[in-house]
């Protein structure tokens, strides 16, 4: 059974199997989707979607494990559906989408609605996002998560000005997620992603599944709310960049 054997690769891969990691129980909003694009450095985004998916399995079983009592149960039930429509389009229309081009435009919406939030922060008694908002931004993350694992940044968008504590933030981002991932493992044998070199590279990586999620689980139940939601924002400012640059790039 094959796999990746350039060494130039482990050098991005390592990093970014540790950094979704620390998402899946710390930062779910953040520095998660910058994994594929990292690893994207090395192989085709394609690829490294596919080595990340036993991976993500790995990763969420821990992560809603940590996290089975910190979950808005009504939150996810609300949001879930319309994720798991977004999965479906991405099905639907991955053979005719570039990747990179989906990465940018997410990399846009991250970075717009970081700077609405730096520029104008909500008032203490500013009302939650509306329930539409969160349908269009459920639906997108499920698509960008089907296409390149960028997932955090739009349902992210609507969450984080919710304000939930982080290990409800932190356990319901989770389950979502989880889900949301399980979701995409048929679809991605039928589209003839799961091949074994893939499949072998993502064994070699798996134990470094593990240490992510449980440095991840420890900063998210010891770190103070307010250093919570700042990681977050640098999480997401610097996938923002990356996503950008990396659309960018195939238009040069």
């Amino acid at each position: 059974m094959a796999l990746i054997s350039d060494w130039q690769f482990y050098l991005v891969a390592i990093p970014a199997v540790l950094l979704i990691g620390i998402s899946k129980s710390g930062f779910g909003a953040g520095f998660g989707a910058l994994a594929v694009p990292l690893m994207a450095l090395s192989v085709s985004v394609p690829q490294a979607a596919a080595i990340m998916m036993p991976l993500l399995l790995a990763m969420d079983l821990m992560g809603i494990h940590a996290f089975r009592r910190h979950v808005d149960w009504a939150l996810f039930k609300r949001l879930l559906p319309r994720a798991l429509l977004g999965t479906v389009i991405g099905t639907l229309l991955f053979r005719f989408l570039s990747a990179p081009v989906v990465a940018g435009i997410v990399g846009v919406l991250t970075l717009l609605f970081l700077a609405q939030r730096l520029l104008f922060p909500p008032r203490a008694d500013a009302a939650l996002p509306p329930r539409w908002l969160g349908s269009v931004l459920a639906t997108t993350s499920g698509f960008t998560s089907f296409v390149a694992h960028a997932g955090g940044p739009p349902l992210g968008a609507y969450v984080i000005p919710m304000r939930l504590p982080p290990l409800i933030f932190t356990g319901t981002m989770a389950y979502l997620f989880f889900c949301i991932n399980l979701s995409k493992w048929l679809p991605y044998a039928y589209l003839g992603l799961l091949k074994w070199e893939n499949l072998a590279t993502s064994l070699v990586l798996l134990p470094l599944a593990p240490l992510g999620v449980w440095i991840g689980v420890r900063i998210a139940r010891r770190i103070d709310p307010t250093w919570f939601y700042r990681l977050i924002y640098l999480g997401m400012l610097l996938t923002g960049i990356k996503l950008v640059w990396d659309g960018l790039k195939t238009l040069l």
